[in-house]
């Protein structure tokens, strides 16, 4: 049970957003009272009526305002998404739940001047008390579906697309056609530049092959670039990271080492900010 309660929770920190709540919250709060109204108020003055329902209701407005605005831009530390859990969610919709129900009270019992108050009143008090905080959990919980299920939408996609960019063909081509090489992105290991040629490594069933076509290490630039785990990391070298089995540092950069190959990959100091930002 405690493990659960310690559950990270987040916080609803969006103080324009719980603006708009708190307003359309207070005049639910007026309309429920008006149309149903939950407390005897036959023996009421039309004064005293008016007084009773704008009291209560701007009460809730007001203790919302304090607790769901004020409070938070006062203690950003306290109210924050990283430190929230279940158990602070909960003993936080207590005590709004409790602040209004004494707000309420004072409204019904003070200002109208009405003190005789029996156990049933009390109760519709905490009641009216509890449809906002109701509707609180209930649209936050809403709130939380919403980001889950849109998180939950945009990472698929990113899945997607990803599994999709590595089940998608590379055509290196040469500038002798019979040298043409297509392969799939994912089986990539690295592109090294040999003068007017360049050498493309790849990974066939898990074996190491290697092919040279007549081309440039810029036109296997743009024909990769497309790839985000496919990346040029020097004047000679175009590497796919997901085959990186070790990295080294030297003073001159990164040398980076891959399985069967017997040289390393040079990361040049131009690229080493924009490789370690994609590691």
């Amino acid at each position: 049970m405690l493990k659960f309660l310690k559950k990270s929770y987040p916080f609803n920190d969006d103080l324009s957003h719980n603006a708009k709540i708190i307003f359309f919250i207070s005049l639910g709060v007026l309309a429920f009272l008006l149309i149903f109204q939950p407390i005897e108020i036959s023996t009421f003055s039309k004064k005293q009526i008016f007084y009773l329902v704008t009291g209560l209701a701007v009460s809730t407005f007001l203790i919302l305002s304090f607790n769901l605005i004020v409070l938070p831009s006062l203690f950003p530390k306290i109210f924050n998404n990283k430190g929230w859990n279940i158990k602070k969610e909960i003993i936080w919709n207590l005590w709004i739940l409790l602040a209004i129900s004494s707000s309420d009270f004072i409204f019904y019992s003070k200002l109208l001047g009405v003190f005789d108050i029996n156990f049933n009143d009390i109760v519709k008090i905490i009641l009216i008390a509890f449809l906002p905080v109701a509707v609180l959990v209930f649209i936050n919980q809403e709130r939380l579906f919403k980001a889950h299920l849109k998180s939950a939408q945009q990472l698929n996609k990113k899945l997607i697309d990803s599994k999709q960019k590595k089940e998608r063909f590379i055509n290196f081509e040469s500038n002798y056609k019979k040298d043409n090489l297509i392969i799939k992105s994912d089986s990539l290991i690295l592109i090294k530049s040999a003068d007017n040629y360049i050498e493309v490594y790849y990974d066939s069933d898990g074996i190491v092959k290697k092919q040279m076509i007549r081309s440039t290490l810029q036109k296997a630039e743009e024909v990769t670039t497309e790839y985000e785990f496919i990346f040029r990391c020097h004047r000679t070298f175009i590497l796919n990271i997901n085959h990186i089995v070790e990295i080294q540092g030297n003073s001159q950069g990164y040398k980076l080492f891959f399985k069967n190959i017997d040289f390393p990959v040079i990361v040049s100091q131009k690229y080493i900010n924009e490789f370690t930002k994609l590691i």
